[in-house]
């Protein structure tokens, strides 16, 4: 497993709305993408949910690199990049993924934490540790389901958790999910990932 994200941090009086027909309009181009095991569309709101900031940050779990430069390099990409200039894109590699308690449901909400990996720890402890704590956030109520990456050229860890409902038991920024794509979630492997 791979995970990506990049975001789009829009200016305060946005229209929020353009972000929405735009998902509405395309997201389902990626509903049966080779590779990909799930892609949510991503919105905070500034003054909701605790954010400060109108964002567009679209997500990405996929199963394989072959999926994920095919989306980069084929043209997929590019028409978001004509529309908002070409953003950074962050990869992490997969560390745990887990399906959640409540795998059947609409994602509703995404949790994204991050958190840098203390110089000096042992790596092996750490990783263990997110691995866990990727199984307890799929265990909670309302939960759809979790995963745990790290970024090794920042030493950045990561926690995605996806909520069918507005109270999510995780710790991080708070997204509203437009449209959930998984042509390949039921591929995504389970458990740690070494």
């Amino acid at each position: 497993m791979h995970a990506m994200q990049y975001e789009l941090t829009l200016p305060a009086d946005y229209d929020t709305g353009i972000i929405r027909a735009r998902v509405a309009r395309i997201g389902h181009l990626l509903d049966d993408w080779e590779g990909l095991g799930v892609k949510t569309y991503l919105l905070r709101e500034r003054g909701q949910f605790g954010s400060p900031v109108n964002q567009y940050a679209p997500f990405y779990l996929w199963n394989t690199m072959e999926g994920m430069n095919s989306f980069l390099w084929g043209g997929a990409f590019q028409g978001l990049s004509d529309d908002f200039g070409r953003p950074s894109v962050r990869q992490w590699s997969g560390v745990a993924y887990e399906e959640g308690s409540a795998a059947g449901s609409l994602a509703r909400f995404a949790v994204r934490g991050r958190r840098l990996v203390p110089e000096g720890a042992e790596l092996a402890q750490v990783m263990g540790d997110a691995a866990r704590e990727t199984e307890r956030l799929a265990g909670e109520d309302g939960a759809v389901l979790a995963a745990a990456a790290v970024d090794t050229s920042r030493w950045e860890l990561v926690h995605f958790s996806l909520w069918g409902h507005d109270a999510p038991k995780a710790e991080g920024d708070v997204f509203q999910v437009l449209h959930t794509s998984a042509p390949g979630r039921e591929r995504l492997p389970r458990g740690r990932q070494w």
